[in-house]
């Protein structure tokens, strides 16, 4: 018997992906609720029992606990990873005019947090095995109006940062962290997150930490920074109805706080189990043909995402689709060439590795509770 089907991000914006319920889903929240139903529940109705729904208790005690986890001084929970990126830019003073380096090669908002400040993003290459922006990538795109590099930490591997952390002090740059794929992640040892000015995460649903809407965080080490980004994500408020500067409503509610504290002493276990469902398909997948995904020396990869790279990458996924195999592509259309950024004029051609792998990668399903017997249903309908 198959497990509960839950969407994933992809195919709850893309609702024809999800007509069909699959034998082998992309992703299984219904199971993870299952595996932990009496403590969510619990602390969801400890919440509405104590009706204090917006910055309470179980914020400020997932903000302590996921500070403590990454390896920052301060966290700060704000209502989605969108938000968590453009207060960080905020922070960090980033305006009209501001150029910040970004990889083309990420979720739109990314590059979405830099434009709605006004400023403008930068589009570099990434290295074709871990899929992240490099040093010289970014060395190459600095100019006197660069103020913040965007590293993203894609699929749950980390990106190369002591090159780049020590190119951004060269040029006085900040260093924002995209770490919305990558909880638990580790460079060198140490959590992403906890290595740049700042690092930014999102809570959504299918990411290795969800909760159950949209959520994010801030973590840092700069005490001033957190105070900042706490007057923003509450419309620059200092206290009630006094505000310093103007801000936004960006605040996490005490519900989704609640459940990413019943999950966060969950996540080390689900990113083990990940990492043993990726082993499975590598051993699985040796002889397919496919390009699999490669742990770099430096990185503990979470495998937020096991992605492949395929010749027929389309004709693979409908392959796939009949037999009941859910997949999903990220990313299909690179930033640089999206229609919202048209005026930057980018060409195709310009970021050649990224434009390659946007047509040949597929991303396979993958989630803790992944089994053996789904593993060799996805590695037989590839052979």
């Amino acid at each position: 018997m198959s497990k509960p089907y839950a969407p994933n991000s992809d195919q709850l914006r893309n609702p024809k992906s999800a007509t069909v319920k699959p034998t082998v889903p992309f992703v299984d929240l219904k199971s993870q609720y299952l595996a932990i139903k009496p403590e969510v529940d619990a602390a969801i109705a400890q919440v509405i029992e104590n009706t204090h729904f917006v910055l309470g208790p179980q914020l400020a005690a997932f903000e302590k606990a996921f500070a403590e986890y990454v390896g920052s001084a301060y966290c700060v929970g704000v209502n989605s990873g969108t938000a968590a990126l453009q207060l960080a830019l905020m922070a960090c003073g980033i305006g009209p005019g501001d150029e910040v380096i970004v990889p083309s090669f990420t979720f739109f908002a990314t590059a979405e947090a830099v434009s709605v400040l006004g400023g403008v993003p930068v589009f570099v290459d990434i290295d074709p095995v871990s899929y992240t922006i490099t040093a010289e990538a970014i060395e190459k795109a600095i100019t006197p109006r660069t103020r913040a590099i965007i590293p993203v930490h894609l699929y749950g591997q980390a990106a190369d940062l002591d090159p780049i952390l020590a190119l951004a002090e060269r040029h006085k740059l900040h260093v924002i962290e995209d770490a919305a794929q990558a909880h638990g992640a580790e460079y060198h040892g140490k959590r992403v997150g906890s290595l740049g000015t700042l690092g930014c995460f999102s809570f959504y649903p299918s990411k290795n930490l969800g909760a159950y809407g949209e959520g994010g965080g801030v973590v840092t080490n700069d005490e001033e920074l957190a105070k900042r980004l706490r007057m923003l994500r509450d419309h620059g408020s200092t206290s009630k109805y006094t505000h310093a500067v103007v801000g936004y409503n960006f605040r996490l509610e005490e519900i989704q706080a609640a459940v990413l504290n019943v999950k966060l002493p969950h996540l080390t276990g689900w990113n083990n189990h990940r990492r043993q469902r990726a082993a499975k398909y590598n051993e699985l997948l040796s002889d397919s043909g496919l390009v699999l995904p490669r742990e770099m020396d430096y990185a503990r990869h979470v495998y937020h995402v096991y992605a492949v790279q395929s010749d027929n990458r389309d004709e693979l996924q409908k392959r796939l689709a009949a037999g009941g195999i859910q997949t999903g592509v990220h990313y299909p259309i690179p930033i640089h060439l999206q229609a919202a950024y048209s005026s930057l004029g980018y060409k195709a051609g310009d970021l050649p590795v990224t434009e390659r792998l946007s047509e040949r990668i597929l991303s396979l399903p993958m989630f803790p509770e992944l089994n053996d017997d789904q593993q060799r249903s996805v590695a037989a309908s590839i052979a």
